[in-house]
């Protein structure tokens, strides 16, 4: 039977976590653990399986690193067996971004430990990966995709896996990897520690947590699709043409510190930023076309400063982890409610405020109505400087049709031959209408 946790841990000297992480935290400037934080590290630590169900930028990452570091530090491996240390932690994330982000934090985390981790993803080759496997590593951090491709090829071993943390799952579901996750799982051991994390709870993550855990631990620290409180949210009803021109407009303001755009389309990511750039905004894309290499140079430019705005599509939404970002624009509003939670989440983090603004055009209202139903909200409505809004358009209805013109000729019936024949006025139709010639004048005389 699961249980709720509700935990207060005012300092994380009082959570029972081995010197080493103390030292690490510390040097971090961290000395109060977030509520997940809280919550999350004493039953990990008890080698309990949690359900956790928190915000993006609440702290999971660490709410599962410190506890799995410590275990790992406690435990060490055996080192009788000959050969590679084999792998006793896995972690899955849905994008290369979170996954290179996690690693960092274990690695930040555990520098004082002197364990081994490697990233692994799709978008680069895959050599350095597979000679880090090759020589041994304790902690993997994967994405499924990539993870599923070297499990194939024979460079993965996961029967030594002690703890299993699935990062993000509802993101990873929506991107199609509940397949894989049930494959990589198959693979593990069935005494392991399971961990999962989501930033929603919806139906069949609740089945997977169903399938996969045991007994856990349930953590909550915001309900369930709420959006951070510190996050001032609105709309503006413009059109489509409108929107680029509005967002140029609102990026005049000097507030516009970093600023996070949203798009649907990979396309339109990289249309709005050559537009931006060329009205003198520095801007940089990121989506999944892109490759590793791009997606850092973009990022490291965003985190510099040298980008002002990051346009991004929902790939980035889970996984960008940078500090200061002051706005968030759905250029284009999500299919899915859950992406707007996502979305919005990269603003308003660590306490500081934030702002979040909208654009939705006529056939994006259905998607607003589904946000404001599963926030349970009204956005406020802003209104578009006179200047930028869209000319009124009639409707189609109110426009009056054009009448047929009256010298149209009317189609003649189909003969029993086949033939059309065009039907002809009457004799007193062509009195009326038509010049009489001279040998109709003749005829009418009586004359040849």
């Amino acid at each position: 039977m699961s249980e709720n946790v509700s935990l207060s841990q005012n300092q994380f000297s009082s959570l029972q976590l081995c010197r080493p992480l103390l030292k690490a935290i510390a040097d971090e400037g961290y000395d109060t653990p977030t509520p997940i934080q809280a919550q999350s590290i004493p039953p990990v630590l008890a080698g309990r399986d949690l359900l956790g169900c928190a915000q993006t930028g609440t702290g999971k990452t660490a709410a599962f690193a410190l506890p799995i570091l410590d275990r790992l530090h406690r435990a060490k491996p055996d080192k009788s067996r000959r050969g590679p240390v084999r792998p006793r932690v896995l972690v899955l994330s849905p994008t290369r971004e979170l996954a290179s982000q996690i690693d960092e934090s274990f690695n930040t985390y555990g520098r004082n430990i002197g364990l081994r981790h490697v990233v692994i993803f799709g978008g680069v080759n895959q050599y350095h990966q597979v000679r880090k496997l090759e020589r041994g590593v304790d902690i993997i951090v994967a994405t499924p995709g990539r993870l599923m491709d070297l499990m194939n090829q024979g460079h993965v071993d996961l029967r030594c896996i002690e703890a299993f943390v699935l990062d993000e799952a509802d993101r990873m579901l929506d991107m199609g990897f509940i397949q894989p996750i049930r494959q990589i799982a198959k693979e593990l051991p069935e005494d392991r520690q399971t961990l999962l994390f989501s930033a929603t709870m919806p139906k069949n993550i609740r089945h997977l947590a169903e399938s996969l855990l045991r007994d856990p631990v349930k953590v909550t620290v915001a309900p369930v699709s709420s959006t951070a409180e510190l996050i001032e949210q609105s709309v503006y009803h413009v059109s489509r043409s409108i929107k680029p021109v509005l967002l140029k407009h609102l990026l005049k303001d000097r507030d516009v510190k970093r600023a996070l755009v949203f798009t649907r389309t990979k396309r339109g990511a990289d249309k709005l930023t050559h537009t931006l750039n060329v009205a003198g905004v520095k801007a940089a894309s990121i989506h999944g076309n892109k490759s590793q290499n791009q997606r850092e140079r973009a990022l490291d430019s965003f985190r510099g400063g040298r980008a002002r705005v990051l346009v991004a599509t929902d790939v980035a939404a889970r996984g960008l982890d940078v500090d200061g970002i002051t706005h968030v624009y759905n250029f284009d509003l999500p299919n899915e409610p859950e992406a707007y939670v996502h979305r919005i989440g990269r603003t308003g983090r660590a306490g500081a405020a934030g702002l979040a603004v909208s654009f939705c055009s006529r056939d994006e209202r259905v998607h607003l109505r589904a946000i404001e139903r599963l926030t349970d909200s009204r956005i406020e409505l802003a209104e578009a400087p006179g200047h930028l809004a869209p000319e009124p358009r009639a409707e189609t209805s109110a426009i009056p049709r054009r009448e047929e013109p009256a010298t149209s000729k009317p189609r003649g019936r189909r003969s029993s031959g086949g033939n059309r024949r065009a039907s002809r006025p009457s004799n007193d139709a062509r009195s009326n209408t038509a010049k009489p010639t001279a040998k109709r004048r003749r005829r009418e005389s009586g004359t040849r």
